[in-house]
């Protein structure tokens, strides 16, 4: 039994027993022999009594009594020790087949009912043939107790029937050669009467655990009494469809019971007539689980960089691990600032070889910078990208820096390119040294059709210039000064066309 809140199973809380089968001889024998020494005397005992809730010649349902009849019973305090004890009693009877237990949210009470459903015990052909209850057995009472059990409920063969060969020939009569029904009358009212008293289960709304739906009951009870929204979750009871929206956005987003809860409890999730908006809804939900992604991410990183620690400090020296070759078609070309410190052998080893933060410092005459190396670390934890295709990162990045690229070396950049190596599958050397071989490629390919290395506008004409002509005016001193007498025209000139203006204003 999953209990997560004690205070979700108590004395007080009702429940109910459901079986449709009854005990025989063999299945006494069963459970005394065979059941109780795998979960043990108590357990068994808590079956059969669960069992006499409903009238031995009768199947279905018990009535609805308070779960103090089991600790009175059954000599349990009311308290939480009692209530870990019967919660540990049932579990073993689940384990092993006998019991299955349910909760069902009552909104009318808003409190839980439990509903334990009985099993009936294997048959003992059935039981050995299941391979982990045999061995739970085996564990139990050991090997030659479980041989000898077996053969104490299996009655052989006599030896005159064993040793002799005989043909057999099944003789058996059909039902339909011996009965005939009346097939062409069909009694609706007979049909009517067998399925009103059915004794069929009423299952209600089980939430499966594969899918881990959400139903109304697990929201409402997580949900504060005082909000504004109370009303529109409460809505939700009735509402399918907003709900299957509201699982909808669990399961795309990985959402826990809190946090659907607390989004379904901000403002402008609903509308004023109590609709769910799905896109808000979505957006919000996008929001906090990429939050939560990130204080993973940091949280996981922090916790890598203190078992390394510890490891470190607990480790002794042990021999280095053997260095892997690399073959000569998948050497790449040693960068200029290690031209005069190893040749293209030796670069390639410590490629292929080295730890990725060993190779950031020979790029570094200093101290690696604190970003860049939280860059990495966060490729090597949270992407898992194996230390020689990191390596081989770090020489593809530092290969664009050389080459005189425009791109810039941050987060986002190296993030894409190591995203875009996990989803091609680039997971060794050899893959690696192709990806960035057919990047460079890429790249040649875009220079090639692009010389500048940017953005290209096209001007040319029918006339084949690149850009249009664009007359261009030059100053030029006069040669000759103004004499005297043209200095005076351009002055009366000037004064006409001034008088000209006043008249028309």
């Amino acid at each position: 039994m999953r209990m997560k809140n004690l205070l979700h199973y108590t004395e007080n809380h009702r429940y109910c027993v459901y079986r449709e089968f009854g005990l025989s001889a063999l299945d006494e024998l069963m459970l005394g022999s065979v059941y109780q020494p795998m979960i043990g005397a108590f357990a068994v005992s808590l079956y059969r009594l669960l069992f006499q809730h409903v009238p031995v010649g009768q199947i279905g349902y018990s009535p609805l009594e308070q779960q103090r009849r089991l600790f009175l019973t059954l000599g349990l305090e009311p308290s939480e020790r009692g209530r870990k004890y019967l919660i540990e009693q049932t579990s073993k009877l689940e384990a092993v087949g006998l019991l299955q237990t349910s909760r069902l949210y009552a909104p009318e009470t808003d409190d839980y009912v439990y509903e334990y459903e009985l099993q009936p015990p294997l048959a003992p052909v059935e039981f050995f043939r299941t391979q982990h209850l045999t061995l739970l057995l085996r564990d139990k009472i050991g090997k030659f107790a479980v041989l000898s059990l077996r053969e104490s409920l299996w009655s052989r063969e006599s030896a005159e029937w064993s040793q002799s060969s005989y043909n057999k020939e099944n003789i058996s009569v059909p039902f339909y050669e011996l009965f005939e029904l009346n097939t062409h009358v069909i009694d609706y009212e007979l049909e009517q009467a067998l399925s009103e008293v059915s004794t069929g289960r009423q299952t209600g709304a089980l939430r499966p655990e594969s899918e881990e739906a959400l139903n109304y009951a697990d929201i409402i009870l997580r949900f504060p009494r005082e909000s504004v929204n109370r009303k529109h979750v409460e809505r939700l009871r009735f509402e399918h469809e907003q709900l299957g929206m509201v699982n909808y956005v669990v399961r795309k987003f990985g959402l826990s019971v809190q946090d659907i809860s607390r989004l379904l409890d901000e403002d402008g999730i609903f509308t004023e007539a109590g609709d769910l908006l799905l896109d808000e809804l979505q957006f919000r939900a996008s929001q906090q689980s990429r939050q939560e992604r990130k204080r993973q991410e940091e949280q996981q990183v922090q916790a890598a960089k203190v078992v390394a620690l510890r490891q470190r400090e607990a480790s002794t020296p042990d021999e280095p691990p053997a260095e892997q070759a690399v073959e000569m078609e998948f050497y790449v070309e040693v960068p200029p600032q290690f031209t005069a410190k190893c040749d293209i052998h030796q670069y390639n080893m410590m490629l292929r070889n080295e730890p990725y933060r060993r190779l950031l410092q020979t790029f570094f005459p200093g101290t690696v910078p604190g970003n860049l190396l939280d860059i990495f670390e966060k490729i090597d934890i949270s992407y898992k990208l194996p230390g020689e295709v990191i390596n081989v990162l770090i020489h593809y990045l530092m290969s664009l820096l050389v080459s005189g690229s425009d791109q810039r070396i941050n987060r986002n950049f190296v993030e894409a390119v190591a995203s875009n190596m996990l989803l091609k599958q680039v997971n060794t050397y050899e893959k690696a040294v192709q990806y960035i071989r057919d990047q460079a490629k890429v790249k040649g390919k875009q220079s090639a059709a692009s010389p500048s290395g940017g953005r290209s506008r096209s001007y040319a004409k029918n006339n084949g210039s690149a850009k249009p002509a664009i007359p261009i005016v030059q100053g030029q001193p006069s040669e000759e000064p103004v004499s005297e007498e043209e200095l005076d025209e351009l002055l009366r000139l000037a004064e006409r066309m001034q008088s000209g203006k006043q008249k028309k204003v």
